[in-house]
């Protein structure tokens, strides 16, 4: 197969791209993604099951739609015929349930040419050729977006094969006293729901929890916010990322009320140890950095990318430098483009990327 463009990962970071590119004038036809399940939110679905999840913490912009508006919230107020959706997103604190996404989802995934355009298969290399890309067992393309997604869960290395361990994002019921390791919005997510199944909880943690809206502050988001990103040196680039992708999770009396509530009645304490819990909930997200990720490390030591500190160095349109030129176009998108794009595994890092993907794919002069 010799295709225009391909995209490697088949979740909602490649999807999304996919829609971008479609709404910016390609066909099916030009675009192959790969990936292991043809439904792009199946692995998203699965976590967001596994926590309980009921709302989205992304606010306006939080949906695959190739432009920004009209989103979720217009969508919501159209069918429900209600004002208050248009309202919250107005000063962005519209908050679409999990359901409304999901649904967002597949209505989009129907008529945008998804399952025209997917192909079931796991690409374990990607190797660049004159005028493009080839993709091991799938062919020639000269445009190739990665989307791996997350490399996998985190686990404590001290709780490996302890029986009562389980991640938050794997499905599990809860115990009678459960030990929720994390200070995230998953851990934060975890000590309700068990304490609403009737459990008594212990928070492990080291430090306090950050209270934010977003994982990102949002004046980062702002193209004057990400100038200033852009221009800093790598040490410095370096250390604000692992200040913003701190664990954090929102303000305010949802959550506040029923915790304070349950340490009153002594169903929920804060301990910096571990102690005889009979389940333990790993609340401790994803693993961090490129070299978890077989493609992408084989892709840094085979070409000598750049990186620092477990980040692939991009340019500010998430694409390689050293492996991008005017003939061809290498970029990443989703948690693997946190250089380009500090929020990139949210779905408005997702359409960062996507539309410099698409500029990028019209740019060049030959199809």
């Amino acid at each position: 197969m010799t295709g225009r463009c391909a995209i490697v990962g088949g979740g909602l970071a490649g999807f999304t791209a996919y829609a971008t590119l479609r709404h910016g004038g390609l066909v099916p036809e030009e675009i192959a993604v790969f990936g292991t399940d043809p439904d792009p939110a199946a692995t998203w679905r699965r976590r967001a099951e596994s926590i309980r999840q009921q709302r989205m913490r992304s606010e306006s912009e939080g949906h695959c739609y190739p432009a920004s508006f009209p989103g979720l919230a217009v969508r919501e107020a159209f069918r429900r015929k209600r004002l208050a959706p248009l309202a919250r997103t107005v000063c962005n604190r519209y908050n679409p349930t999990v359901d409304e996404f999901l649904g967002h989802v597949e209505a989009l995934r129907g008529r945008c040419g998804w399952e025209q355009s997917f192909t079931v298969g796991l690409v374990e290399d990607v190797r660049p050729v004159a005028g493009g890309f080839e993709i091991a067992g799938h062919g020639l393309f000269r445009h190739v977006l990665l989307a791996p997604g997350h490399p996998g869960l985190r686990l404590p290395e001290e709780l490996a094969g302890d029986t009562r361990v389980v991640h938050a994002y794997e499905p599990h019921d809860y115990a009678d006293e459960v030990a929720v390791v994390g200070a995230g919005m998953a851990a934060a997510t975890e000590w309700l729901n068990a304490l609403a199944a009737g459990s008594s909880v212990v928070s492990v943690r080291r430090r306090e929890p950050v209270r934010r809206p977003l994982n990102v502050p949002r004046p980062l988001l702002s193209r004057r916010g990400l100038a200033a990103f852009h221009a800093a040196p790598a040490g410095e680039r370096v250390a604000w990322l692992k200040h913003w992708l701190a664990p954090s999770y929102p303000p305010g009396r949802t959550w506040d009320e029923p915790l304070e509530q349950a340490e009153r009645e002594g169903r929920f304490r804060v301990s910096a140890k571990l102690n005889g819990a009979a389940q333990i909930v790993c609340a401790t997200g994803f693993r961090r950095g490129f070299a978890h990720d077989p493609l992408l490390a084989r892709l840094a030591e085979d070409h000598g990318l750049e990186t620092k500190e477990g980040w692939i160095v991009l340019t500010s349109d998430s694409t390689v430098p050293r492996l991008t030129d005017t003939t061809r176009t290498l970029a990443l998108a989703g948690a693997p483009a946190q250089w380009a794009f500090p929020a990139a595994d949210t779905l408005m890092g997702a359409k960062y990327a996507a539309r410099r993907f698409l500029r990028a794919v019209k740019r060049c002069p030959t199809r």
